[in-house]
Order: C-alpha cells, then sequence, then structure tokens
C-alpha cells in the first residue's frame, strides 16, 4: 500500500542511474513527474511497462513530464535492460530500498501460498509544485501507460 496520498509533499531522493550518476527528485522542480516502482529489469511485465513509457515519451514530453522507474536492480542490470530494449526512460537504482520504502512500494506480497517482500508495482504522478497529485497502487503492467496518460490530461485540463 502507497505511503503517499494525493496531496501530500512528495518525499525528496537522490538515486544512481545506469552510468552512476546521481539524479535528484528535485532537478525536476516545475516539471510534472512519473515516477513509477518496477519489480525487476528483464522480466516481462516490467520490460512491458518500461517500453509502453519510452513509446509514450514524446507525448509527455509534450505535457512537460518526465518519466522516471525505480527499482532495486543495479546500475549495471540498469544499462543491460535499456541496451538490449532501446529504453529511453530514466531508470534509477535504489538497491537499498530506501525509496521505495518510503513511498510504499517495498511491501508484503505473496505467489502460490508464499509470502515474501518485494517491489510492488505502483506509480505516483508528481505536480510541478512537488505534490502528489495522483497515486496508482498495485498497477497491471499490460494498459497502465495509458491510464497514466489520461489522468495526466486530466489533471493539467
Amino acid at each position: 500500500m502507497l505511503k503517499v496520498n494525493v496531496g501530500d509533499t512528495a518525499p525528496t531522493f537522490c538515486l544512481p542511474d545506469k552510468d552512476g550518476n546521481e539524479v535528484c527528485l528535485e532537478n525536476y522542480k516545475n516539471k510534472w513527474v512519473i515516477l513509477y516502482f518496477y519489480p525487476k529489469d528483464m522480466t516481462s511485465g516490467c520490460t512491458l511497462e518500461a517500453m509502453d513509457f519510452t513509446a509514450s515519451l514524446p507525448e509527455f514530453k509534450k505535457m512537460n513530464t518526465v518519466v522516471i522507474g525505480v527499482s532495486p536492480d543495479s546500475q549495471k542490470s540498469h544499462q543491460k535492460f535499456v541496451d538490449k530494449h532501446e529504453l529511453k526512460v530514466l531508470l534509477l537504482s535504489d538497491e537499498e530500498k530506501k525509496v521505495l520504502e518510503e513511498y510504499g512500494a517495498w511491501g508484503e506480497k505473496s505467489m502460490y501460498g508464499k509470502t515474501y517482500f518485494g517491489v510492488i508495482r505502483s506509480t505516483v504522478i508528481i505536480d510541478p509544485k512537488g505534490k502528489i497529485a495522483e497515486t496508482f497502487p498495485k498497477v497491471s503492467a499490460k494498459g497502465h501507460v495509458d491510464s497514466v496518460k489520461e489522468k495526466l490530461k486530466e489533471l493539467q485540463s
């Protein structure tokens, strides 16, 4: 369950990208930010989501919006993921899971009757003033980017 709600100030953070450059949320003041949390590079759902976001980047750019994906994968893993699928989205590495935990995207999951901790696929939209404008807890990768795009258009109108 996401720990952030609409109207909250988005928790700030700095995380490394695939090249080891530090990227901070505050670098995107005056822009809309789609911050999406995903479980693992190279898996089918995560690849679909990253490719859908990449395909929609020109539209998001026209809406003054940047797309940032966060997972606990390493920078090296992100590099391979980006290269293999020609991804254009900004992927950040949260190996210590601090940002995932702060936003509530790290938690208990269950599969085949077993309970474990992992990334809960979720997304938040942050407005240009740094406030949470919308939350998408527990999303399905298929069709998610279109839902985010529609909500963003609604928020900006």
